[in-house]
């Protein structure tokens, strides 16, 4: 049974794996070609946060390869309050072929996934977003093709994105680089953990500008996550120097591309410049969250 919760497991060889199914399950996506290879399978979906991209992507994934889901909020299920994990996990595997479980709480991850006897897919925690990483995995090699020796800058807080980012981005080869005020570094126990699992190129540079010299990519995400709104103001003025815009694009290679996982708060962590303009590929990598979690259910679900 596959589980995942993150990538640390993942090596190089099981990364361009997984990308290749990616790359052929989007082209046959893209001339109407759907086969039905999960036909009769169900997948489950208890969401503690809201979502779009990651709820819309997942179920007409499933309904593309033939399969159905069932979604629940966070509420309707009360994970831990109305019933215990544990319980919950034990009752979802007896109904469903797979779950994914969207969390604040990685740990509510972990232990759903221990009791659980179907595959557990993280659709998003506290710590971790694995699946938007191997989305932005697919992106950057549609556009440079080897993925070996590139640098992808985050320019912003090193949140759960940014960790998984970086952990696919080192199984790679790929350079990965955080831009963060001191205190939105990567936190100790995760860059211990990278060291002991990953072996990557990492590096830290707070100066924006500097850290975008060589960039392939330049990467944002929201300076307040879900959770976080009571430190918006103080997030704001930290990572106000942080924003991508026009001056930071200079800064770069012309060749280098913005992505952002999306939602974006226009005007605070990227202005409409930038995200609509001819620099970025957002929207594709949005788009990518279909095809790469196409192969991830595949790679879940079939024996």
């Amino acid at each position: 049974m596959h589980h995942f919760i993150d990538l640390l497991d993942w090596d190089a060889g099981q990364c361009l794996k997984f990308l290749k199914e990616a790359v052929r399950l989007k082209k046959a996506h893209l001339k109407g070609k759907h086969k039905p290879r999960l036909q009769g399978t169900v997948l489950g979906m208890i969401f503690e946060k809201p979502s779009l991209r990651t709820r819309v992507s997942f179920q007409a994934g499933m309904a593309q390869l033939g399969g159905q889901s069932v979604f629940f909020n966070g509420p309707e299920v009360g994970l831990g309050k109305r019933e215990s994990l544990p319980d919950i996990a034990r009752t979802m595997g007896e109904y469903v072929d797979a779950v994914v479980l969207r969390t604040f709480q990685h740990e509510n991850v972990v232990e759903f996934a221990r009791w659980s006897p179907k595959p557990v897919i993280n659709g998003l925690s506290d710590y971790y977003h694995p699946c938007q990483a191997l989305a932005d995995l697919l992106t950057i090699h549609e556009i440079f093709g080897a993925l070996e020796g590139r640098t992808i800058v985050f320019v912003g807080d090193g949140n759960n994105v940014a960790r998984s980012l970086a952990i696919v981005c080192g199984k790679v080869g790929a350079r990965f680089i955080l831009s963060a005020p001191p205190a939105y570094r990567f936190d100790r126990p995760f860059l211990q953990t990278y060291q002991t699992h990953v072996h990557g190129q990492l590096e830290e540079v707070e100066d924006p500008l500097k850290a975008v010299a060589q960039a392939d990519v330049i990467y944002t995400d929201v300076w307040v996550s879900m959770g976080q709104e009571a430190q918006a103001k103080e997030r704001g003025h930290d990572f106000e120097a942080y924003q991508v815009n026009a001056a930071l694009l200079k800064a770069a290679p012309e060749r280098a591309k913005v992505m952002h996982c999306l939602p974006a708060h226009r005007g605070e962590e990227i202005t409409d410049e930038v995200l609509d303009g001819p620099q970025s590929v957002a929207f594709p990598q949005a788009g990518n969250r279909m095809h790469a979690q196409k192969a991830l259910l595949l790679w879940a679900m079939q024996p």
